[in-house]
């Protein structure tokens, strides 16, 4: 990087030093209870209806799978240019899943790193029967755990605190994680928004594994965001990225309470017209938004939202909204995301995840579904997340605990 750039970054970052974490003192007085859809907090489960718990359990799948296709989808072409993609795919570009790391539907650390703020989260609402209740700690702790995976051979069984997810033999590969992850989580120090890690990383692998954060359909929207922002910064501590991340994950909160994708577009943009250094990803998601009313749908379209190298994280958020703001359908979206040179495998998860939040699972394409790599392991953590945030009462408390759900969330 350039001595412009890292001064720019880090003006950036000494700006948003103003906000600094609220998130121990805010996230404290959140409620201790089982949230529903409408934000109401309760003690007990009866508030969430049948057709409500179906509902969001439909949303969770459909913002994990989702981002796991978009994710596989992408991953052929990453570091292909526009003309690259035509050249080994044909004049219309990437139509359907193709190998990728030895095989049809191979997803990448992407969506590994998603999976594992989906296990933080879900022990943090576990903890808290302990009295701790601090979520950027719980899920700096399970990418600790996705860390392992990174340089282990397979499971390590004398790791007490593993749990189930880390016990899943196809996340110990390597998919081309990004440097600033490898770094961020290298160690057990806690980046913070007053020390963040990476102050310089300015692409979008933080963003990419922050839609778990809008699941959590009981929190204030900013909640959500302040969340989502603490977490990013503890490897991609550049304001731009950090903001993405939490742009991204109010936008999905929005979509699975039921929300149009432009209201909760509209909801992001009011939430960060509040912080220091948010005019970047604020210009950006306005591009997107003002795009859907010019030229037809295309890959010329889509390049003109990154005017950069297609790599910076509120250009690739910028992509993904325009592409599910205008998607026919799952595929017709995710198509879009993925046909040009940028980072396509972020694009294609960031719209995968948005459009899957949106239209819940029966929406994602059937055929692609079936090659994807780990669709098994997806599924079962998406409905123990559904699980615990609708149930969670009955599972454990102060007074009781279901030992097969501690075994599988430890509180260790």
């Amino acid at each position: 990087m350039d001595t412009t750039t890292a001064a720019t970054a880090a003006k950036e970052t000494a700006a948003a030093g103003a906000t600094a974490s609220v998130a121990t003192a805010v996230l404290t007085a959140t409620a201790a209870a089982t949230a529903t859809p409408s934000g109401m907090t309760a003690t007990a489960t009866a508030l969430w209806g049948r057709t409500e718990q179906q509902d969001f359990r439909s949303r969770v799948r459909g913002t994990l799978l989702g981002s796991a296709i978009g994710d596989a989808l992408g991953a052929p072409v990453a570091g292909l240019s526009l003309h690259g993609i035509r050249e080994t795919h044909g004049p219309e570009g990437l139509a359907g899943l193709a190998p990728a790391y030895g095989r049809r539907g191979a997803v990448t650390a992407s969506t590994q790193l998603t999976l594992f703020t989906v296990d933080g989260l879900i022990r943090a609402h576990v903890r808290r029967d302990t009295g701790a209740w601090h979520p950027p700690t719980d899920v700096h702790r399970a990418y600790r755990r996705w860390a392992a995976t990174q340089h282990d051979w397979g499971p390590d069984e004398r790791r007490e605190d593993n749990g189930w997810l880390a016990q899943e033999e196809w996340l110990y590969a390597r998919r081309g994680p990004a440097p600033a992850c490898m770094t961020g989580f290298a160690d057990d120090v806690l980046g913070t928004l007053d020390q963040p890690k990476n102050p310089t990383a300015r692409d979008a692998a933080a963003t990419t594994r922050s839609a778990p954060f809008g699941l959590l359909v009981g929190w204030d929207p900013a909640l959500v965001l302040q969340l989502a922002v603490e977490c990013a910064a503890q490897s991609h501590g550049r304001p731009t990225a950090y903001l993405s991340a939490g742009a991204f994950a109010v936008i999905v909160h929005g979509l699975t309470r039921g929300e149009p994708l432009h209201a909760s577009v509209q909801r992001a943009l009011s939430l960060l017209s509040t912080r220091p250094a948010h005019q970047p990803v604020t210009d950006a998601l306005q591009r997107a938004v003002t795009a859907v009313t010019g030229a037809a749908p295309g890959p010329n379209v889509v390049e003109s939202l990154s005017p950069g190298d297609g790599r910076d994280a509120e250009d690739t958020l910028a992509v993904a909204v325009y592409c599910a703001l205008v998607a026919e359908d799952v595929p017709h979206g995710l198509r879009l995301a993925v046909n040009h040179g940028g980072d396509s495998t972020a694009t294609g998860a960031l719209c995968g995840a948005l459009l899957g939040a949106l239209h819940g699972e029966t929406a994602l394409p059937p055929a692609w579904l079936a090659d994807l790599e780990g669709r098994a392991a997806i599924l079962e953590l998406a409905d123990d997340f559904a699980l615990e945030m609708t149930q969670g009462p009955a599972l454990h408390s102060p007074a009781i605990s279901a030992p097969g759900w501690l075994s599988r969330y430890p509180r260790g």
